[in-house]
């Protein structure tokens, strides 16, 4: 019985509890993409899409615990370290899960839990400077339904506005205690939908306030560390600094609203652990209930498919996806999907010359690039690419949806 159940795991796939060694002791188990039921052709057809979203990148697929494709361009490499903009979000999120498992005792309510409060907030953010702010639940935050300004357009229940007030900067300064403590609201908590990066810089806030460090360090201790990355860190991240941000665009404090830098194959392992529902090896490294509200549409959010800083599929806009895909995205062409129907992790690495400068990003590079995309222009009307990337990979399966 024993070996008849050990072939159906190797046959098709399933039932098996397997995570990946740290890159430096052997790292992914690798497999053909036949193996899994995958069309190599297709991914390659895949691969040359992406190429046509951004100047450097790559793409990265695991299927079934094994990773089946891996090819790059431009500056794109597996020692890579470019700055992977509002993918960073992402993780800020999973940092707030953890901390809500750690500190269970300041998180009775769970997301209902107020955000604007003495207990989650520094004592810059009091006085309030809109008593509507002490309605903002934390699942408001991270879904940005709390009414934060952000970029238009916004939804309201379902429906896109065009608001008429001016769009206020998501860039830097977004990402500093400073303005996002003090940006001022859109609508009242909870009645729209706005992307929004001082949203997505509140939850990093909460974390070094109950957890007492960075979020940063505390995501090496608790996420990165447990899971095997290898060298990482935020581009935008100063710690030395007195104040907010310097010249270099650099802040105090870790910015929760992106500027991540990562290793391509590290990438995969924080979509693997979101497939497995939070779970490393003997570890739960993340609430599993958590996880599963990342990858659907949330109470908290009525308006738009964004749950906890990933996109959703339930409502199956994304045609050629399943329903329980979800992913986030970022500037440069980036984006990490999560597909669990299909045990299917994808990256999509992008990135502008800019992104891939240790200059910003003040990490070492460890590679040898070619200059086969200096002269790369973007093509009219192809945009980042997130969703058909998506939709291409998942028809290289052949037929076994």
């Amino acid at each position: 019985m024993k070996t008849a159940a050990l072939l159906l795991v190797s046959v098709l796939g399933w039932a098996e509890d397997y995570y990946p060694k740290p890159d430096k002791k052997g790292g992914w188990r690798l497999a053909k993409p036949a193996a899994v039921g995958l069309d190599e052709a297709k991914l390659d057809a895949a691969f040359e899409y992406t190429k046509t979203t951004s100047q450097h990148g790559g793409l990265l697929v695991v299927r079934q615990g094994k990773l089946v494709y891996e090819k790059y361009f431009g500056r794109g490499a597996r020692e890579a370290l470019p700055e992977l903009a509002s993918c960073g979000k992402a993780f800020t999120s999973v940092a707030l899960g953890m901390a809500m498992q750690d500190k269970p005792e300041l998180f009775s309510k769970g997301l209902d839990e107020k955000a604007y409060v003495p207990k989650f907030l520094p004592e810059a953010a009091f006085p309030l400077d809109d008593p509507r702010k002490a309605e903002i639940t934390l699942g408001q935050v991270l879904s940005m339904s709390a009414g934060l300004r952000g970029t238009n357009p916004v939804y309201v229940k379902g429906q896109r506005q065009e608001w008429a007030d001016p769009t206020i900067d998501n860039g830097p300064w977004s990402t500093t205690d400073e303005f996002a403590l003090k940006q001022s609201l859109w609508c009242a908590p909870g009645d729209c939908y706005s992307y929004s990066t001082a949203s997505s810089h509140i939850p990093a806030i909460v974390v070094r306030k109950v957890m007492g460090m960075e979020m940063e360090d505390y995501m090496r201790k608790r996420l990165t560390g447990p899971l095997g990355f290898g060298t990482w860190s935020y581009a935008m991240y100063r710690p030395k600094l007195k104040s907010g941000i310097d010249a270099e665009g650099r802040m105090l404090h870790t910015p929760g609203g992106g500027s991540i830098a990562v290793r391509a194959t590290d990438v995969l392992r924080f979509g693997y652990l979101m497939l497995k529902e939070g779970k490393w090896g003997a570890k739960q490294i993340l609430p599993k209930e958590f996880v599963k509200m990342c990858g659907r549409s949330v109470s908290y959010n009525p308006h738009y498919t964004h749950s906890f800083n990933f996109n959703v599929n339930d409502d199956e806009h994304v045609k050629g996806a399943p329903k329980d895909a979800y992913w986030k995205g970022g500037a440069g062409g980036y984006a990490i999907y999560v597909v669990p129907s299909l045990d299917l992790v994808i990256y999509k690495m992008g990135g502008t010359e800019a992104q891939y400068d240790p200059a910003l990003t003040r990490l070492p590079v460890r590679y040898t690039y070619d200059g086969s995309r200096d002269g790369w222009k973007a093509m009219p009307g192809v945009g980042a690419g997130t969703e058909k990337t998506l939709e291409l990979v998942v028809a290289s399966l052949n037929g076994t949806r």
